[in-house]
C-alpha cells in the first residue's frame, strides 16, 4: 500500500482537498490545474446544497441519486428502471443486463454466446477511433478483490473513470469478472442514448425540479453564488456531455463534500465560482487523494476509531450500492481514500517509534 509522510501533505492552501488542520486556515490559489449508462438511480452528483457551507468535519452525506432529488431525471434510461438498482430485486437486474447484452451481441456479433469481457473492450475502442474524447486511452481495466474462496468480487474501471462492480454470487473468479463487465458494458450502451445528454430542455427541467425540491426562487437559479445556481452553472458548463461523462466529474465534487473540503475553502473566502472552475478543470488524481487522505488522519489523532467508523460505513456502502448495480466510484474512492490514511498513520507511527 502506498504511504507518504503526513507533515508534506498537509499545508494548507485555499483551493485545495485538504483542510489542514492546525496550521492555519490561509493560503494561496494552486496555480497547478491538472486535468482530470449508469443505471438509472446511480448518485450522480451532491445536491445544490453541498455547495453552501455546512459544519465539519461532516458526517458523510447519504449518497443523493438524481432521480429522487432532481425528479425524473432518471426517465428513458430503459425498461424498469427503478427496478433494475433495487438490491431486493436481483432477478430483475439480472434479466435486465441479460437482456442488454442479447441486445449487444445480436447487433454487433450476430447471434450466439458474447464475450462480454471482449464485447466491453471492443465498445470503447471503437468510441475512440470514432472520436471520443478518452484522455487516457480507451482501456478498460479489471480489479479482482483478493480473496481465496467465492464469492469473489470484481470491479472494472471504463476509460473515463467510472466504475462497476460484479452483481452476481460469482463462484469463480472469471465469473467475478464476467459480472462485472456485463453491467459496465449495460450502462455503456444506455449512456449512448440521446436521452443521457445535457441539453437545454434537461437543464430547465433539472434546475425547476431542485428549486422545488429545495423550495428555491428562480432568482437563487440565476445567480451562480447560491448552491442551486452553482448547480445550474455545472450542468451549463457541461452542455452536450453525456450522464456518464457529467458523473465522473461530480464525483470529484462529491468527495470534496465528503471530506469537507468545500466547508473549508467556504471560510477561506473562495467563491463558488473560483471553486468550480477550478476543479471543473482538474481530475482526481494522487495528489488530490493524498490530500484528504490527510484529513483523515489528523481527524483520527484527534478521535481515535474515526477512521474504521468511516471506513466500515464506507465498506457497507459499496457493498450495497455493488449489488444494486449502481455506478460505484464515489464509494471506491472513499474506502481508497481511507485506506491511504491507515498507510500514512502506519508510516507516521513507524517514524516515531524508539530506535534499538
Amino acid at each position: 500500500m502506498e504511504s507518504n509522510v503526513i507533515p508534506d501533505s498537509i499545508r494548507p492552501q485555499r483551493l485545495q482537498p485538504g483542510i489542514g488542520f492546525g496550521s492555519g486556515a490561509t493560503g494561496t490559489l494552486r496555480s497547478s490545474l491538472r486535468p482530470g449508462v449508469t443505471v438509472p438511480i446511480a448518485p450522480l452528483l451532491p445536491s445544490p446544497a453541498s455547495f453552501a457551507s455546512s459544519s465539519g468535519p461532516p458526517p458523510p452525506p447519504p449518497p443523493l441519486q438524481l432521480h429522487s432529488l432532481y425528479g425524473g431525471v432518471g426517465a428513458g434510461l430503459g425498461p424498469g428502471a427503478a427496478g433494475h438498482c433495487n438490491p431486493g430485486n436481483p432477478a430483475v437486474l439480472k434479466e435486465a443486463v441479460e437482456a442488454v447484452v442479447r441486445s449487444f451481441a445480436k447487433h454487433t456479433q450476430g447471434y450466439g454466446r458474447v464475450n462480454v469481457v471482449e464485447a466491453l473492450q471492443e465498445f470503447w475502442q471503437m468510441k475512440l477511433t470514432r472520436g471520443a474524447d478518452l484522455r487516457n486511452g480507451a482501456l478498460v481495466v479489471y480489479e479482482m478483490v483478493p480473496s481465496n474462496s467465492p464469492p469473489y468480487v470484481c470491479y472494472v474501471s471504463l476509460p473515463g473513470g467510472s466504475c462497476f462492480g460484479s452483481f452476481q454470487f460469482c463462484p469463480t473468479k472469471a465469473e467475478a469478472r464476467r459480472s462485472a463487465a456485463k453491467i459496465a458494458l449495460m450502462n455503456s450502451v444506455f449512456n449512448e442514448h440521446p436521452s443521457r445528454r445535457i441539453t437545454d430542455d434537461f437543464i430547465e427541467k433539472s434546475v425547476s425540479e431542485a428549486l422545488a425540491s429545495f423550495n428555491g426562487n428562480r432568482e437563487e437559479a440565476d445567480n451562480p453564488n447560491t448552491g442551486i445556481g452553482a448547480f445550474r452553472f455545472m450542468l451549463e458548463s457541461n452542455k452536450g456531455k453525456s450522464m456518464l461523462e457529467f458523473q465522473e466529474l461530480m464525483t470529484v465534487f462529491q468527495l470534496l463534500h465528503w471530506n469537507g473540503s468545500l466547508k473549508a475553502m467556504r471560510e477561506r473566502q473562495c467563491s463558488r465560482q473560483e471553486v468550480l472552475a477550478h476543479y471543473s478543470h482538474r481530475a482526481l488524481d494522487d495528489d488530490m487523494r493524498t490530500q484528504m487522505a490527510a484529513d483523515w488522519v489528523n481527524r483520527e489523532q484527534s478521535v481515535a476509531g474515526t477512521i474504521a467508523q468511516e471506513l466500515a460505513s464506507t465498506e457497507r456502502e459499496l457493498e450495497e450500492a455493488r449489488l444494486a448495480g449502481r455506478e460505484l466510484r464515489f464509494y471506491k474512492e472513499k474506502k481508497d481514500i481511507l485506506m491511504l490514511a491507515v498507510g500514512q498513520l502506519s508510516a507516521a507511527n513507524t517514524a516515531t517509534l524508539p530506535s534499538h
